[in-house]
């Protein structure tokens, strides 16, 4: 393969496989790479971890908020509401509105939650381990997630079919099995956005440890957040929180499965359940890319970027880079140090990174204490995206231990 070979952008070669060998290409020649795109500016391509974390941690000559965390250049219509989610923010406004809606994620109330989450995952094991084979996506990797956000908002369960629509509309909107349009997404999203509202306007007499209570209550600097942040939050939680961990759990899952030895391991073990967490994670790389946009013209280790330029980058080669970690294609859930990027680094470190971590590591638990002969009997279809690494359908077959 030659550099004028590498295309990062091709959705068909991301829903086809995870595209390693391209980005390992980059790493040993060209880690900040000119890329090219199909009717659209060109962006940098950056794949070293030192070089992501850099950027990441300089919002002053990168920022978020000129052009979203996508490759697609947006008009100024679509940028406003683009702008209005927080992975889309600049300090001061992000550093504001981050110690707000951080009031939800304590550890005492990713605490509260863990025994719900217990019987979740009781409840969806008892549906599945009698019928010995499903879909591991639709029944479990997408259920756990959304049960967990709707909960964590108060969300009635009459609705979280609405929001696992909704969610797969917008995430999807390369993917035509979720979508048949652009303007799809835009419907999806108002929608979304006006559900939102209507949980605002029902608030009164909601529990006091539900993320609408603690969001609309809650102050910094004498500031509360608003009803239309508030919304905003929604949409970003119902959406990020979702799919992002139903993603790791499904890749999770495929890993065992294609290395039977650490399955094998955590059975055997169940201790492991934490540095297995981390390995998914980072096998895994839920968001495969973030973009940020240039403030300034500026020279970044020897390469010159102009005002507005687009940068990418790419977690999922972070997660894969030889300098980072020792045999980085090796699926081992003792590894240790583990430090990757799935979450992101700097200041827009995911903020349910504690709440994604837990789901997984009880969900793996309890799969490795009641399921054994867990073999995959039918296609692995991915998400057709450049975006987001997902597993749309995962069929596995099983015994109950």
């Amino acid at each position: 393969m030659e550099l004028s070979d590498i295309d990062l952008y091709d959705l068909d070669g991301w829903a086809q496989r995870v595209l390693h060998d391209e980005l390992a290409l980059l790493r040993r020649e060209q880690p900040i790479f000119h890329h090219e795109m199909p009717n659209g500016r060109p962006f940098w391509a950056i794949t070293k971890a030192d070089h992501i974390a850099e950027i990441s941690k300089n919002p002053k000559d990168f920022s978020s908020w000129r052009g979203g965390s996508t490759l697609e250049d947006y008009g100024d219509e679509d940028l406003f509401p683009i702008r209005q989610l927080m992975l889309n923010m600049d300090p001061p406004q992000h550093s504001k509105f981050r110690k707000l809606v951080s009031r939800g994620f304590t550890p005492r109330m990713v605490r509260l939650m863990e025994a719900r989450i217990r019987d979740d995952i009781d409840e969806i094991m008892h549906r599945i381990l009698p019928l010995g084979e499903t879909d591991f996506v639709r029944t479990v990797a997408a259920e756990l997630p959304l049960r967990v956000i709707c909960r964590l908002v108060g969300i009635p369960d009459s609705d979280f079919q609405l929001i696992f629509d909704w969610s797969n509309r917008l995430i999807g909107f390369d993917d035509p099995e979720f979508q048949t349009s652009v303007e799809d997404s835009r419907i999806a999203a108002m929608e979304l956005w006006q559900y939102a509202q209507e949980l605002v306007d029902g608030r009164g007499g909601r529990r006091a440890d539900d993320l609408i209570h603690v969001l609309l209550n809650a102050e910094v600097d004498g500031e509360a957040i608003t009803e239309a942040e508030f919304n905003a939050f929604f949409l970003l939680l119902s959406v990020a929180g979702n799919e992002t961990t139903r993603n790791a759990i499904s890749s999770g899952l495929l890993a065992m499965l294609e290395h039977p030895d650490q399955w094998q391991r955590l059975a055997n073990d169940p201790t492991l359940s934490h540095s297995a967490t981390e390995e998914i994670l980072r096998w895994s790389t839920p968001v495969i890319y973030m973009r940020r946009t240039c403030t300034r013209d500026l020279n970044f280790h020897g390469i010159d970027m102009k005002e507005d330029d687009k940068v990418a980058l790419f977690y999922m080669s972070a997660n894969r880079d030889e300098d980072r970690f020792e045999d980085p294609f090796r699926f081992d859930i003792t590894r240790s140090p583990n430090e990757h990027v799935a979450f992101g680094v700097g200041e827009h470190f995911c903020l349910g990174s504690s709440l994604a971590r837990l789901e997984i590591r009880l969900l793996f638990e309890a799969m490795a204490e009641r399921m054994t002969d867990i073999e995959c009997t039918g296609e692995v279809r991915r998400l057709r995206s450049n975006f987001i690494a997902g597993i749309k359908t995962l069929p596995i077959r099983f015994k109950a231990r």
